[in-house]
């Protein structure tokens, strides 16, 4: 069977865009594939974090997996740091990674900005990790949104460059899996921008946690234009506040997007926004009472994160023993 490779951030509240963009993807995923879905608490290191939030947010992003329908009997859910296989085989494949390479990666310069020279190792190479991430599962496909899509064809070329280096067919080439509907989900307060954790307003963004009266209050203030809906795809053009609720609402209700415009045709946005707050609540408010519950008692999602860390390094040290000799690494024999 193929693998899957993917993971989130523990980073604050998981939002509606997570949800579309990734989870609710790999709940469809996991009757298909072998899939590991780690929170990547080692990535998430790369900026400061509160020691007790991380650890609360690393319990969050679990819950809201399991709260989100990923079985955790079929699916391996593990926090990163949890298999020390990740920063062993990042360090042997920084070693063979061009400098080059790195310095074409345009999130570190994104992150970084003008303060670069005072950036940590750890957010430049970011991407050697999250290509050891993915091949020390041998994963052979990894759901991405646009933003990491250089990251995986970084990860398909150290996989390459390990192979020729030791002439071995060892790492496959990790493909590309870019799924659903409304996978990259905008603000509520701006059209042009990507729905984000770290916007300081609340109101751009539906968190995953928000209770039903909040996400339908966030919805019925979301920014929006004075023109009806549109009757065609081509009169959303300039019109990136209606296109991004269009695609909301086409993605909860899994419909095309022709399909919502063809129904709300010509309508106001006041009455679309109520019929989208109604589908928001439907479909997120179940998961977040869920969330809620899990959150509640840690001591559940710890043993959840636990039996996955078991899983993931049994798959991950037979591996890690093997890349280990194909480099010539000593392992004596004790006893």
């Amino acid at each position: 069977m193929n693998r899957i490779f993917s993971g989130i951030q523990p980073t604050g509240n998981l939002h509606l865009g997570n949800y579309l963009g990734a989870i609710r993807n790999w709940v469809a995923l996991q009757a298909d594939y072998d899939c590991i879905f780690c929170i990547v608490d080692l990535h998430a290191i790369t900026q400061p974090q509160d020691p007790a939030a991380l650890r609360n947010s690393t319990r969050e992003v679990a819950a809201a997996y399991v709260a989100a329908g990923v079985d955790p009997d079929r699916c391996t859910i593990f926090n990163q740091s949890t298999v020390p296989g990740h920063t062993q085989l990042a360090w042997l494949l920084g070693c063979m990674t061009p400098l080059g390479w790195l310095n074409r990666m345009t999130q570190f310069k994104e992150k970084a900005g003008k303060q670069r020279d005072m950036a940590g190792l750890g957010l430049y190479s970011y991407p050697v990790l999250m290509a050891a991430d993915i091949l020390l599962y041998k994963a052979t496909h990894v759901p991405v949104g646009e933003d990491q899509k250089q990251h995986l064809e970084l990860a398909r070329d150290i996989a390459g460059a390990f192979n020729r280096a030791y002439g071995v067919d060892y790492f496959p080439l990790p493909e590309p899996q870019i799924l659903g509907t409304a996978t990259r989900v905008m603000s509520l307060r701006d059209g042009t921008k990507k729905m984000s954790k770290s916007d300081p307003s609340d109101y751009s963004r539906i968190n995953m946690t928000d209770d039903a009266e909040t996400v339908a209050l966030k919805i019925r203030r979301a920014k929006t234009d004075p023109l009806p809906l549109p009757d065609s795809a081509e009169g959303l053009a300039d019109r990136p506040e209606a296109e991004n609720l269009l695609d909301i609402y086409a993605a909860l209700a899994d419909r095309s997007r022709e399909a919502v415009i063809a129904e709300f045709a010509g309508a106001q946005f006041s009455g679309f926004k109520e019929k989208l707050a109604d589908l928001a609540v439907a479909v997120l408010g179940p998961i977040g009472a869920e969330m809620k519950r899990l959150v509640a008692a840690p001591d559940h999602v710890d043993a959840i994160l636990a039996r996955g860390a078991d899983r993931a390094n049994a798959v991950a040290a037979p591996h890690l023993a093997e890349i280990y000799e194909t480099v010539g690494m000593l392992r004596p024999q004790h006893g």
